[in-house]
């Protein structure tokens, strides 16, 4: 890797041109990593929904050409100056936030929202000096969340990369960073379930069924899942979901259904689809004094959560999460480490 260190790199790229237009493989010009930052080369990357979301530009700023992906490993091919704790041919995760560990948030236990480098989904060039990495005759193409692994080599800045035990096959791992940690972390480090209690969780897709493995890794005797799609269920038992439920097959909210089904309420419940009505009926189906409700969905920007005030003055709490909690730098590698010692308990 070392024979294209301080040089451009040409490699294949899928470059969106224009909202909701198919992308184009095109060969692009990716230039040598700047100060704080890394070039990688993605070996693996996935598809994730807010790639979708962002490509179809609705209600967003429109900003193109763009470089979408962010659910991906590779391997780092050089370092910009001053990177000192990464080297050429670390096997990491490029993450779409940051950690740089010198902010409040970073220096908090609390908090993983990185005041420097947390999502923005609006900046599509560098932090460093305002420019993008790529480009294509000498016309820019612009980075998104600051990874853009839709690319053969991207340009990441360090806060932004989790280094990882080499040992760990890259294309499982891959969707670590992102859908499946902010399951995970979800129920683990938000929700925190006791051992023996009740958890529902809304949304059975990749996020939800990451967010019933940590009830199950948690000790919960009962996990509900909740979804429109009942053919969902059957791979949810793997996850650890023990039941089911579909609004659609009730003629009563579902908070309702959950709460005659649990003699008053779920312990915890983790709502995983972005869905307003599935938030509230999340945070109306816990139990009344020690229930708690975790939001991951990401709602439409013109939704609005309401609720009967009553609910939060019977002890019930509404939590939200960005990442499952997890500092990028700090937290991910001991979430690979759990995959490759395949953690049941």
């Amino acid at each position: 890797m070392s024979s294209t260190q301080g040089q451009v790199i040409r490699c294949k790229a899928a470059v969106a041109w224009e909202p909701g237009k198919p992308l184009v493989i095109e060969e692009v010009e990716v230039a040598p990593p700047q100060a704080m930052e890394v070039r990688l080369k993605i070996l693996f990357t996935s598809l994730c929904h807010t790639d979708v979301y962002f490509w179809e530009a609705k209600g967003q700023t429109p900003i193109f050409p763009r470089i979408f992906g962010h659910e991906a490993a590779g391997i780092v091919e050089s370092v910009g100056e001053g990177v000192t704790d990464l080297k050429p041919g670390d096997h990491v995760l490029p993450v779409f936030t940051g950690e740089c560990k010198e902010c409040r948030h970073c220096k908090s236990e609390e908090s993983n929202m990185c005041d420097l480098l947390r999502i923005n989904t609006d900046r599509g060039v560098m932090l460093n000096d305002g420019k993008s990495r790529f480009s294509i005759n000498g016309k820019p193409i612009y980075h998104f969340v600051g990874t853009s692994t839709f690319s053969e080599y991207t340009v990441v800045h360090v806060g932004c990369v989790a280094k990882i035990d080499p040992e760990a096959p890259l294309d499982k791992v891959c969707v670590l960073s992102c859908g499946i940690s902010t399951g995970l972390g979800a129920t683990l480090n938000v929700a925190k379930p006791p051992k023996g209690s009740s958890v529902a969780i809304f949304g059975l897709g990749a996020v939800g069924l990451a967010a019933a493995e940590g009830a199950r890794i948690a000790g919960a005797s009962r996990i509900i899942g909740v979804d429109l799609n009942s053919n969902r269920f059957e791979e949810a038992k793997n996850f650890g979901v023990t039941e089911f439920v579909n609004p659609k097959d009730y003629n009563k909210p579902v908070q309702e259904v959950i709460a005659e089904m649990t003699n008053g309420g779920v312990d915890r419940s983790v709502e995983c689809t972005g869905s307003i009505n599935a938030m509230i009926s999340a945070f109306e189906c816990v139990h009344d004094g020690w229930g708690v409700a975790v939001l991951v969905g990401v709602p439409n920007k013109d939704d609005a959560f309401k609720t009967h005030p009553i609910n939060v003055l019977n002890e019930k709490t509404l939590k939200g999460t960005f990442f499952g909690n997890y500092k990028p730098r700090s937290d991910l590698p001991s979430v690979v480490e759990k995959y490759m010692k395949k953690v049941s308990t």
